[in-house]
């Protein structure tokens, strides 16, 4: 146990909560990565997110998050299904493929296309077909709620992203 010399310095209200110093404080908590995709107008679009959570059983929902700047999410909120792949430990490439340009995100990427149109990666940790439940408004992002239609998983270790980096979890 620290003694009070030991403590940081309590929390101050009304810092300067600039975006860098945000973005460097929410990057201390470590998360996932998935691959939120569909087939649009013919087109496998989709996009990578390091937002996404379990949010509840019945019914049974998840979400993510999309800055409301988002070029991709227009696309893909027209899908009448979504797949969500949670990447693994070897997907970083992939994950920066995501990150890049529209036209080169699938290039050489093993996927699967439901009948509804849902994109999973082949080799994903777990995958999700599902649909939009209901999208947040949330200061200049979005949260996507979406109700879970179909889900299959495999064993191994996720793809972590932390303090702006890719890594892999110590077992």
């Amino acid at each position: 146990m620290s003694t009070a010399s030991e403590r940081p310095t309590s929390l101050r209200t009304n810092q300067d909560l600039d975006p860098r110093r945000l973005r460097d404080a929410f990057g201390v908590f470590p998360s996932g990565v998935v691959a939120v995709a569909a087939e649009v107008d013919g087109a496998i679009t989709g996009l990578a997110a390091s937002s996404f959570t379990s949010v509840s059983l019945d019914p049974p929902l998840v979400s993510f998050s999309i800055a409301t700047t988002s070029k991709t999410w227009p696309d893909l909120r027209r899908a009448p299904h979504l797949g969500i792949t949670v990447l693994a430990e070897h997907h970083g490439d992939v994950c920066r493929q995501l990150a890049g340009p529209v036209t080169e995100r699938f290039a050489d990427v093993a996927v699967h296309v439901s009948d509804d149109g849902a994109v999973t990666l082949d080799e994903g940790l777990a995958r999700f077909d599902c649909t939009i439940h209901r999208e947040v408004e949330a200061g200049d992002h979005l949260v996507i709620l979406l109700r879970l239609h179909a889900v299959e998983h495999s064993v191994g270790q996720p793809l972590v992203f932390h303090r702006s980096a890719f890594g892999r979890l110590a077992v």
